[in-house]
């Protein structure tokens, strides 16, 4: 083992993290300047040449761009703006309601986008200016659309989970069954979090929510729930057809992003604003976004060799189950940990800056992949919202120049500490998590 070099290695990733160096070339860097000092620049070079073609070329990383791509066509086709109006008409009857029509409306698109950021710039377009247009606090405002947009990590399909599924060897499917009860009940608590704080502060929203006889309705969209829903049908038939058949069986995780791909493309052709010049951002945004995620799983599997060539990840999975012996405590550190990386780095970059070291300690505990996915998963959309470098908070401060990002970061507080409630309530009740996968064979 070469434990000296190992840890000197995961010193200078901090370091180069902290200096704002992309993680991928980070990872990157450290892992063949450390495989080289083990055993020589040819074996660096070896694995460089090998490592990233092996990870590239697996099929189920092919659902990626294809759920990238169903969740791009969706919004760049108007689906989001249809979607958030009819969830608006749902909720707008009480007061805070359009707040509460935000969160459902992220949960909605959560499920056909795979990606917290890409939710949160969607709404962010659209329910910021309605919120601040009916009296909310800017930075409330800003606040709500953060929260929801983490669902979009939870809410099947996620791209998070699939690189989870991938590098953990666990079902795909199963953790995207699986995140749907938590999914739900994440949203549920933004909800009550958005209606406490209203209670605690009316001057939160210094005006009244629009009502239904005040309310405009755009493009002649109907008013009634039942129309609601119709006009929302495409992200019905999306969310039923994979869902659906993954829970029948008739195709697999890496096969439904194709299935949701081409349903998606077809009804958004059937539509007016779906054009050329649509379907062609839709692709520049997809292959954007997947080259991102690859680049960062390739410095991920590449910092898995280095650590497993040096002996670190063996020596830490000793030393956590001697010191830690008890899961749950050593989820409560994972937490701890978790928290503290998302204040600092992205979702994906901390999953794969995280997983090599954790997944032989997981096997060894024997604890349970899917219960933890989902855990992983409520853990970096905490990070998300947790400031100073809470992505979702970045995003929807550049839809709101005018708006101070202290004035989002004091009333996402509250959210973060919805989001900690809803992570002890997954820990101490794994059955939410583990209920639904274990129904399906």
């Amino acid at each position: 083992m070469n434990l000296d070099i190992g840890f000197g290695g995961l010193v200078v990733l901090i370091l180069l993290l902290v200096l704002r160096l992309p993680i991928a070339i980070a990872m990157g860097v450290v892992s063949l300047g450390g495989i080289s000092l083990m055993y020589g620049e040819r074996t660096a070079l070896g694995i460089l040449t090998s490592g990233p073609y092996e990870f590239t070329a697996s099929w189920a990383l092919s659902s990626i761009p294809m759920f990238v791509f169903m969740g791009y066509i969706c919004y760049y086709a108007g689906i989001t703006d249809r979607l958030f109006r009819a969830v608006d008409r749902a909720f707008r009857r009480f007061n805070g309601g359009l707040g509460v029509a935000t969160i459902g409306g992220a949960a909605a698109f959560s499920a056909v986008s795979g990606s917290s950021l890409a939710t949160a710039a969607a709404m962010g377009r659209i329910a910021i200016p309605e919120m601040t247009k009916n009296g909310y606090n800017a930075g409330f405002a800003g606040a709500i659309v953060a929260a929801g947009g983490t669902l979009g990590t939870m809410i099947p399909p996620s791209i998070i989970m699939i690189i989870y599924g991938i590098f953990t060897e666990t079902s795909i499917g199963k953790l995207f069954i699986a995140g749907i009860i938590p999914g739900i009940l994440s949203a549920i608590m933004y909800a009550l979090t958005i209606r406490f704080r209203i209670k605690m502060n009316p001057g939160l929203v210094t005006a009244r929510d629009r009502t239904d006889d005040d309310a405009v309705v755009e493009d002649g969209a109907p008013t009634s729930v039942l129309g609601s829903l119709l006009d929302v049908w495409p992200i019905i038939v999306l969310f039923v057809s994979i869902m659906g058949g993954l829970f029948a069986g008739l195709f697999s995780a890496s096969e439904a992003g194709s299935v949701g791909a081409f349903i998606a493309l077809i009804i958004a052709a059937s539509g007016k604003k779906f054009d050329f010049a649509a379907f062609g951002n839709a692709v520049i945004a997809t292959l954007q976004t997947t080259a991102s995620i690859f680049l960062i799983g390739i410095g991920a599997v590449l910092f898995t060799r280095f650590l497993a060539l040096s002996g670190v990840s063996d020596f830490m999975a000793s030393y956590i189950i001697d010191v830690a012996g008890d899961p749950v405590l050593f989820i409560i550190g994972i937490s701890i940990l978790y928290l503290i990386l998302g204040m600092f780095i992205d979702p994906i970059g901390i999953m794969l800056l995280t997983l090599p070291l954790l997944y032989p300690i997981l096997l060894n505990m024997h604890v349970d992949l899917i219960w933890m996915g989902i855990i992983v998963v409520k853990l970096l959309e905490l990070g998300l919202i947790t400031p100073p470098v809470g992505m979702n908070l970045f995003v929807i401060k550049a839809t709101m120049p005018d708006t101070p990002l202290e004035k989002i970061v004091r009333q996402v507080v509250w959210f973060v500490m919805a989001d900690i409630v809803m992570l002890a309530i997954l820990i101490a009740f794994p059955s939410i998590s583990t209920f639904l996968p274990a129904l399906v064979k």
